[in-house]
């Protein structure tokens, strides 16, 4: 069988003295496909993610809460070292996390309703779900 391309078919490829061949994994590269619609990735990716829901506290766990609250009130001169979980909202989609920190309170700001602790940190209080005396 005799074709249009018969001489070109046993031919070397071309070596240029000045220019290394190029890495297999780089010739590779050129042959993927390509991204067709930018972002369409990154937008599959964040449909993944899963974010937790935030669980609404019954009546005697937020009576607990309170409590806890006014005795970190009470000792607040004394900067008390607490553990609190909080919710953390996501801010791309509905939900978010769970969070744990660990420090000693600073002051209450119960017109903003934040604890603020000695390193600065700012946690919104409505998000709190428990809160636990560090004893040292």
């Amino acid at each position: 069988m005799s074709g249009k391309y018969d001489d070109l078919i046993d031919l070397e490829r071309p070596r240029y003295p000045d220019l290394p061949p190029m890495p297999v994994e780089n010739r590779a590269a050129q042959f993927s496909p390509f991204a067709a619609v930018v972002g369409y990735g990154d937008a599959v990716e964040e449909t993944a993610r899963f974010t937790d829901s935030k669980v609404s506290l019954q009546e005697d766990a937020v009576y607990e809460l309170n409590l806890k609250m006014e005795e970190i009130i009470r000792d607040i001169n004394d900067h008390p070292a607490i553990r609190v979980t909080y919710f953390v909202p996501d801010r791309l989609k509905a939900g978010g996390r769970y969070a744990e920190y660990e420090g000693a309170v600073k002051k209450i700001n119960e017109y903003n309703e934040v604890l603020i602790f000695e390193d600065g940190t700012r946690i919104s209080m409505p998000e709190i779900t428990d809160i636990r005396r560090i004893e040292e």
